[in-house]
């Protein structure tokens, strides 16, 4: 049996759970790919199953992350669109292929879809047998930790921003919990298409490198009425989207801070799962609320291609040695980073 180095859960509860040690490479399948991992990230459901896991199916032991970039290593006879030696970026939704949202080419929705580091084993180790349809060439003049960033938190982002909100030039952008990935890659993308962003967040540093990047406002997640704020920032209107992961604590803001029609995409609920939904407020003033969660195939080769371009590209907050991941898990714990924690293994 050959071993790889990996980061992997031995239960459930802080850092005395997350062993890094030797544990089998994985048997390549026909059909998939055997990738040297070289870069991978954390991303807030790495807590999560490090605390519990609740309610997402899987087996301890289990080998954490899901962002993952490296070089293809082996690869079946007959496969043309990969070769030994590529270097590819991982999309970690493995789909079954067979049901009707994955026949559509909607395989997020699949009703078997198993995520990498969640359901599955993940990218947090050397060596990852991953299906050929999952691997995409990385942009050029990325590094692996760079390309392994665009596997999660982006492709979330690109789908809220334009396939669920439709973002155009001319739209107004509120953007909460400015600093985590998926906010922050919402942020790089509403200014690529030339619209207006406000952003929120508590901490006075963040709101700072936000404005750096391109924000046209940024507003003081403490205060008592973010939604205020906005309606000051566009003269009564509102905005036209609202983009949010936190959930509970800021849906009220969210709704008050929309223009009539406008639209609201959600892609989490770290703060709670149960907002007073103010029905009230949302028919009468027509508002559109559309949950979101990861990205197609579709969507991913968009924003790489994208990334190509020169036009986007991911924000890093820091990078650990995986030997570090305790630290890097500290640091997205205790929520100052500004943008994605990665993990470098080359």
């Amino acid at each position: 049996m050959v071993w790889n180095k990996a980061v992997f859960l031995t239960g459930h509860g802080d850092n005395a759970v997350v062993a890094i040690d030797q544990r089998p490479v994985p048997e390549r399948r026909p059909g998939e790919a055997l990738v040297r991992i070289r870069g991978a990230g954390l991303n807030r459901v790495d807590l999560y199953m490090r605390d519990s896991g609740a309610g997402i199916t899987h087996q301890l032991p289990l080998v954490m992350g899901l962002d993952g970039a490296g070089e293809v290593v082996e690869v079946d006879a007959g496969e043309r669109r990969l070769r030994p030696g590529q270097k590819v970026v991982l999309h970690a939704g493995l789909g079954c292929g067979r049901c009707e949202f994955c026949a559509r080419g909607e395989h997020i929705l699949c009703t078997s879809m198993k995520i990498m580091g969640e359901h599955v084993d993940g990218t947090l180790r050397d060596y990852a047998a991953v299906p050929v349809q999952n691997l995409f060439p990385m942009p050029d003049g990325f590094d692996f930790v760079e390309a392994a960033a665009l596997s999660v938190a982006p492709i979330t982002a690109w789908r809220m921003v334009f396939t669920k909100a439709r973002v155009s030039p001319q739209d107004s952008v509120l953007i909460f919990g400015i600093g985590g990935s998926v906010s922050l890659s919402a942020l790089q993308l509403v200014k690529m298409v030339g619209a207006r962003a406000i952003v929120t967040s508590r901490d006075p540093q963040k709101r700072a490198q936000a404005l750096a990047l391109g924000a046209d406002a940024a507003i003081d997640g403490t205060l008592p009425d973010i939604a205020a704020q906005v309606l000051e920032l566009t003269a009564g209107r509102g905005v036209d989207v609202v983009i949010e992961n936190v959930g509970e604590a800021v849906w009220p803001h969210a709704l008050r801070s929309l223009v009539r029609g406008g639209r609201i995409v959600t892609c989490g609920a770290t703060s709670g799962d149960q907002p007073s939904a103010d029905l009230r407020r949302m028919f009468i003033r027509q508002l559109q609320v559309l949950g979101s969660t990861y990205g197609t195939f579709s969507e991913f080769r968009d924003l790489l291609e994208v990334c190509g371009r020169g036009r986007f590209r991911p924000h890093l907050d820091s990078r650990f040695a995986l030997a570090d991941v305790h630290k890097a898990l500290d640091r997205l714990e205790a929520g100052g980073q500004f943008g994605k924690i990665g993990i470098d293994l080359s």
